[in-house]
């Protein structure tokens, strides 16, 4: 019986080996060969409308629709059983018959082949009998590779009966880091000199697998700073590994600059400096942290973060009541440390109106059940399931089931009027909670992803459920969501990217930091303010963003800081406090700060906030604020009229300074690269700014001479806010 199993067991290797002995299936043979030539994406016959009276379903989600468009549609003019290879299919593949989208297979391929055997056959569909796909595995699924050098990937589809069969040269290859690696239509992985984790989603049938690559550097890491936290622990052993040293620790101008910057969205004053490098106590930098986490511009910094990611935009001049409150909100469960998973509780399941319950207001840009599913999901859970509205995700597990049964939470949401003009009453209707599956029209009752579906009463508010499930510590989405998410706000990349793209075919740059980090966030009852404690006090975050003689090239394994543009609020804001100016915003008091707006309706009013790219408040994704340099940033910085009148006020820097007798200009120059850049300015830039001063001022007395110094600190000023030292947190 043994000998007999074995015998069995290579005889299936075998015919798996040949693929061509088990009848054709349209599914598993057929509909692969137009994924892999693109004939069914978005871009071609697979878009909703499809192409020039061809359409397929989109990657080849639906087999049954793509046989019907292929054989029985237009009296099957597209396949030519009695002469295959004049089959209209086939002559447009291969552009013999003009074909908008150029030519897609060869005549000499395995493919064009399979195309003709098929229809040679009379264009079998298959039998529902016949083998299912099950998975696809890919080998190797992880190696350590050397920079600049190949790996080729085998892929095997498996199926219900036990067959195995060789995909690789059907499957699609897409790495998550395009700078990093390319893979080759035959699954042949090239690697490029960066070091770091690459990973490669396969993709075969709907089926998804994923290999990654590790690529160490190999220099020497003989000397490491020393650990505050896990943090650095987990970080330090990846780098141990990748063989990429790290940068020194930053100096205190630096950290001081730096943590108040992200934790506050302001600059350090020269006082809070000098105060902080003069402070001998060796724990000065959690104390500093401490005070900014307790301070109003730790709280209006992140309120504005949430704000426009929880879509507080004002549409309307009516809005602003509910805008206002709204923000408001937000601000005040910052500044009190609100738990995250009762923030997030408190905005889902709001209802009311806006005067008693300001969170409702999210339920006006977030209209309808979709809206609401959706957004919950990429915010919260960092899961986008957009695409399984209308059908499987190409890139997930999650399926249309899932993305009706997770809507279901919001099936009971309902409105009307309140006494206030454009607002609404939000309250949970007596329903039973469900939704309806587009496709299979079928009902499907609330089910948390990848969870069992719930049995609700009529009465019972489905949205309390969903709470109850996202705040639960067994949640696998919800606590890695957020701690990625901030920890992209302090590095300038997420563990994961895009930080709201948390699929399985994405998969983080260390996993065991991402764990680990969701674990203390858990362990501390969804405490933000520990988050970002346990973020900031460690070694790595206070890492210097000069770059040693190995890591310049480092991207994603955190062995230096990662400078980043300053944000739009933070910049102008930056910029005011420099030039000792303010900026107006209506409807508001004098001196507010930029980073203190309740909404998005002053971006029209101020081209420099539209310009730097603070944003709409239009979706919940961080894609939406702009962070990129761009030549019209450059250009308002150096030229644009409300930059020249605030250089140019009477009551600017420039004038008080100019205007003070009772300081020497050198301790004028130390104050001005206190404001810009936290830090003394060298004896070289000291003797610059002199010498400019002097060739100003030179054989000038009086009101001449006052009028050119001013001029000169107004040169210098303008200078410095447009060196990449001012614009950039490093």
């Amino acid at each position: 019986m043994q000998r007999l199993g074995i015998s069995a067991l290579f005889i299936a290797i075998a015919l798996a080996a040949r693929g061509d002995e088990r009848p054709l299936n349209f599914a598993n043979d057929i509909v692969p060969i137009f994924t892999k030539a693109g004939c069914n994406s978005g871009g071609c016959h697979g878009k909703a409308s499809g192409q020039n009276g061809f359409k397929l379903s989109l990657l080849g989600f639906e087999p049954q629709e793509d046989y019907e468009h292929i054989v029985r549609e237009a009296r099957g003019r597209r396949v030519f059983p009695a002469a295959p290879n004049e089959s209209l299919l086939l002559t447009k593949a291969i552009n013999s018959t003009p074909h908008g989208g150029g030519k897609k297979l060869d005549a000499k391929s395995d493919e064009y082949g399979i195309l003709i055997k098929w229809i040679s056959s009379g264009m079998p569909y298959g039998k529902d009998t016949d083998p299912k796909m099950i998975a696809i595995e890919v080998q190797p699924t992880e190696k350590v590779m050397t920079l600049k050098t190949n790996q080729q990937l085998k892929v095997l589809a498996k199926y219900s009966d036990g067959y195995v069969r060789d995909v690789t040269r059907s499957a699609l290859y897409e790495p998550n880091d395009k700078s990093m690696a390319e893979v080759g239509e035959a699954g042949l992985v090239k690697l490029y000199d960066l070091p770091g984790d690459v990973a490669v989603m396969i993709r075969y049938q709907g089926k998804v697998a994923v290999f990654r690559a590790t690529a160490p550097l190999g220099a020497p890491v003989e000397k490491l700073p020393a650990s505050r936290n896990f943090i650095d622990d987990l970080v330090f052993n990846k780098l141990k590994q990748l063989g990429l040293p790290p940068s020194d620790t930053a100096d205190d101008n630096t950290f001081i600059r730096r943590v108040t910057i992200d934790v506050a969205g302001c600059l350090p004053t020269p006082a809070e400096t000098q105060a902080f490098i003069s402070d001998g106590n060796p724990k000065k930098r959690e104390a500093v942290l401490d005070r900014l986490l307790a301070s109003d511009e730790y709280a209006d910094y992140f309120a504005g973060k949430w704000s426009a990611l929880l879509r507080n935009k004002r549409s309307d001049p009516k809005d602003a009541r509910g805008n206002f409150a709204f923000h408001q909100w937000i601000r005040d469960s910052l500044y009190d440390n609100m738990r995250y998973d009762q923030f997030v509780r408190e905005v889902i399941t709001a209802r009311g109106d806006m005067a008693s319950h300001p969170q409702v207001a999210w339920y006006r840009q977030a209209k309808d059940m979709t809206i609401q599913m959706e957004d919950t999901a990429q915010l919260f859970l960092g899961q986008r399931l957009q695409c399984a509205q209308c059908h499987h995700h190409p890139f997930e597990k999650w399926s249309q089931q899932d993305y009706y049964g997770f809507s279901a939470f919001f099936s009971t949401v309902a409105r009307k009027a309140s006494a206030n003009l454009g607002e609404d009453i939000i309250f949970t209707k007596r329903a039973e909670a469900q939704a309806v599956n587009l496709r299979t029209k079928q009902p499907v009752k609330p089910t948390g992803l990848g969870s069992a579906t719930l049995a609700l009463a009529p009465d019972d508010d489905p949205r309390e459920s969903l709470a109850d499930w996202l705040g639960s510590k067994d949640n696998p989405f919800f606590a890695k969501a957020l701690v990625n998410r901030y920890w992209k706000h302090f590095f300038n990349r997420g563990l994961i990217e895009p930080e709201d793209d948390m699929r399985e075919t994405n998969p983080p740059s260390n996993p065991e930091l991402l764990n680990a980090l969701a674990k203390s966030f858990i362990a501390s009852g969804y405490d933000l303010k520990q988050l970002i404690r346990t973020i900031t006090q460690s070694t790595t975050y206070q890492l210097s963003a000069v770059p040693n003689g190995h890591n310049a090239v480092d991207r994603q394994n955190f062995s230096r800081y990662y400078p980043k543009r300053l944000q739009a609020e933070v910049l102008l804001d930056a910029v005011n406090n420099v030039l000792a100016a303010q900026s107006s915003f209506e409807g508001l008091p004098a001196g507010t700060r930029a980073t203190a707006l309740p909404d998005n309706s002053f971006n029209s009013t101020s081209y420099f906030l539209t310009v730097f790219g603070r944003p709409e408040g239009s979706s919940a994704c961080e894609c939406e604020r702009t962070q990129e340099s761009s030549l019209a940033q450059s250009l308002h910085l150096l030229n644009a009229p409300d930059i020249q009148k605030k250089l140019t006020d009477d009551k600017g820097r420039a004038a008080l300074l100019a205007a003070d007798a009772s300081r020497s200009d050198e301790a004028k120059l130390v104050e001005i690269y206190q404001w810009v850049a936290s830090r003394q300015p060298s004896p070289q830039q000291v003797k610059l700014g002199l010498e400019h001063l002097n060739r100003h001022t030179a054989g000038k007395t009086g009101p001449e001479l006052l009028a050119a110094k001013r001029q000169a600190y107004e040169d210098l000023l303008w200078a410095l806010i447009n060196t990449k030292e001012f614009l950039f947190n490093h």
